[in-house]
């Protein structure tokens, strides 16, 4: 994937997806009676971290600059 299209999809899933996995995790959380303030800590420091592993290809690199300029 060239440069210009990693960082056009790493602007769109930092406006689009990143919110919408939020929602997400705050509604799957509500789901369960609420746990101890530790635990749900725990839980969104984890569900945190977990969006980014996959995503972590796009976005390496993106902040420095173009490569082919």
């Amino acid at each position: 994937m060239s440069y210009r299209a990693r960082k056009w999809l790493a602007g769109l899933i930092l406006v689009f997806g990143l919110p919408l996995y939020i929602v997400m995790a705050v509604n799957i959380v509500a789901l369960f009676d609420r746990p101890s303030i530790l635990v749900e800590l725990l839980i969104y420091v984890g569900l945190g971290v977990i969006w980014a592993i996959p995503l972590k290809y796009v976005f390496k690199g993106i902040g420095q600059p173009d490569p082919d300029a």
